[in-house]
């Protein structure tokens, strides 16, 4: 399937329209050949903006069969981890592994982003609770790295509806980025943030 503008055009509001991939090409989709660079590139890329990350994620996150070819293409290429429950995880050699004490700053994440998305196994981001958000275009936002509440725009104010309670600092933290993120989409004409009750 293909999404069709103007949806996900700046500034623009439609409806999603879908169409067959063929049907935008005017032909069928050639399969993925093992022995094309492309499907290489693909993993490489892949894994410089996800990456460490399991075949399963790339695959959820494409939607191509065929890559473990692709994979297998560029193994020796790769360093593997293990995650906390035993899953091989694949990276490219020198990619940056942040301790896993840094601090993760709120982040306000759009609709359908691929922090979300990118992944088959979203428990890292998203408890399971709220992971029909993600798939229903929800905007959500991060704190300490996990999804903790939903945003809109109401007028010209950010609203936030936490998913959990927040603490104080938290709340603020949410305030602060949100005021960032309202003068943003305003063009600097408002910083207005509203935090709901938790």
């Amino acid at each position: 399937m293909t999404q069709l503008p103007p949806r996900g055009l700046w500034r623009t509001k439609a409806g999603v329209r879908n169409l067959p991939l063929a049907a935008w090409l005017g032909r069928e989709a050639d399969p993925l050949d093992p022995d094309d660079g492309v499907g290489r590139t693909l993993v490489r890329r892949y894994l410089a903006a996800f990456g460490p990350a399991a075949t399963a994620d790339l695959r959820a996150w494409s939607g191509l069969a065929g890559l473990p070819a692709a994979v297998k293409a560029v193994r020796e290429e790769l360093v593997v981890f293990r995650d906390e429950r035993g899953r091989e995880l694949l990276d490219l050699p020198g990619a940056p592994q942040p301790d896993p004490g840094t601090p993760a700053p709120v982040r306000f994440l759009p609709a359908f982003d691929n922090a979300i998305l990118g992944y088959d196994d979203r428990s890292r981001i998203i408890d399971d609770a709220h992971r029909g958000l993600s798939v229903a275009g929800e905007r959500v936002v991060l704190v300490d790295g996990r999804v903790a509440a939903t945003w809109t725009t109401e007028d010209d104010a950010v609203v936030v509806r936490p998913l959990r309670r927040l603490t104080g600092a938290e709340r603020a933290e949410v305030a602060a980025e949100g005021s960032g993120l309202a003068g943003f989409l305003s063009d600097g004409e408002s910083a207005c943030v509203r935090v709901e009750p938790s």
